[in-house]
């Protein structure tokens, strides 16, 4: 018999299953609900959906980078438990999907989920993430990702860590012949994003809301210690550029050689090089950021399951 859309959709919200999986249960089952729903339940696909209300925030960041340099992703999935999170076979299921990202470049985290997942057709990428469920035995949720891609002799750099807690991407454009120093010089210039935490590239990419809230800030301190206008203008400026330094990237003090800043490290490696390099952008994940982490209580949790 034909099976509908809606009948899929049906057992893939009953069990949480990948829509192929509900596809093919539904087949062999001859479109009976309650027996598709026993196929994959004896199949370990409908496990996932009793766990995927459960709280994700451990996790991983994990990177792809194209062998040529020149296109880069991050990702975030995120687990239950820091103990899965350390698993190599959650660790082997996150570099699929950095992988699949790389070649396959979805638009959002909607596409990414329903694409053929690259290295195995038959399967979406939302089957695999509902199978890693089943096989690991936690919640995992595919949280976010970004992609960089360069033309010309630029590349993308990128620096994991704290082995998945932080990760960074960060772009160039390079006027001259591009090899691996160039890779290592943006390896280090993603190091310094992890460290030293920028918001924002450059100035004019700082909002002017935000430099108009510092500049009342500083100018009213400055009233205060009854300095006259033009001695308060003077402060003011000094204190705007070093509110630059503190946020912009390319005006940070640069953490491997903090006698400069990051546009200068990226200046004298460029001569080196024979080109100039200009930084494009960046982008920093850190793992479970923004998330609310539920607190637990092990030996309640304990105590509970053993019915005391």
């Amino acid at each position: 018999m034909a099976i509908t859309a809606a009948q899929i959709n049906e057992l893939r919200k009953t069990t949480g299953a990948g829509m192929l999986d509900c596809k093919k249960a539904l087949e062999e089952m001859g479109g009976e609900m309650d027996h598709a729903v026993d196929y994959l339940r004896k199949k370990g696909l409908a496990a996932a959906s009793k766990k995927a209300g459960r709280a994700a925030t451990e996790g991983m960041v994990a990177t792809a980078i194209s062998a040529d340099g020149k296109k880069g992703v991050l990702v975030e999935i995120n687990s239950e438990t820091d103990f899965v999170a350390k698993n190599d076979t959650f660790q082997a299921f996150v570099k699929q999907v950095a992988d699949h990202v790389l070649q396959k470049d979805p638009a959002d985290l909607e596409a990414l989920l329903a694409q053929p997942f690259a290295a195995d057709e038959a399967k979406t990428v939302q089957g695999l993430l509902t199978e890693s469920i089943a096989l690991i035995g936690e919640n995992m949720q595919i949280r976010r990702f970004a992609s960089f891609s360069v033309a010309g002799n630029g590349m993308v750099g990128s620096y994991i860590h704290a082995g998945g807690k932080i990760g960074v991407l960060v772009e160039a454009a390079f006027d001259g012949a591009a090899d691996q120093r160039l890779a290592a010089a943006l390896r280090d210039v993603a190091m310094h994003v992890a460290a030293a935490a920028p918001s924002y590239l450059q100035r004019n990419e700082v909002p002017g809301d935000v430099l108009e809230r510092e500049k009342g800030i500083y100018r009213d301190k400055a009233r205060q210690t009854g300095k006259p206008d033009n001695i308060i203008e003077k402060i003011l400026e000094g204190q705007v550029n070093k509110f630059y330094g503190e946020i912009c990237l390319l005006e940070q003090a640069f953490v491997k050689d903090p006698d400069k800043t990051v546009q200068k490290y990226l200046a004298d490696t460029g001569k080196e090089l024979g080109g100039a390099i200009t930084l494009t952008r960046f982008t920093k994940f850190v793992l479970g950021e923004g998330l609310e982490k539920k607190e637990s209580d092990f030996a309640a949790e304990v105590a509970a399951a053993a019915g005391l």
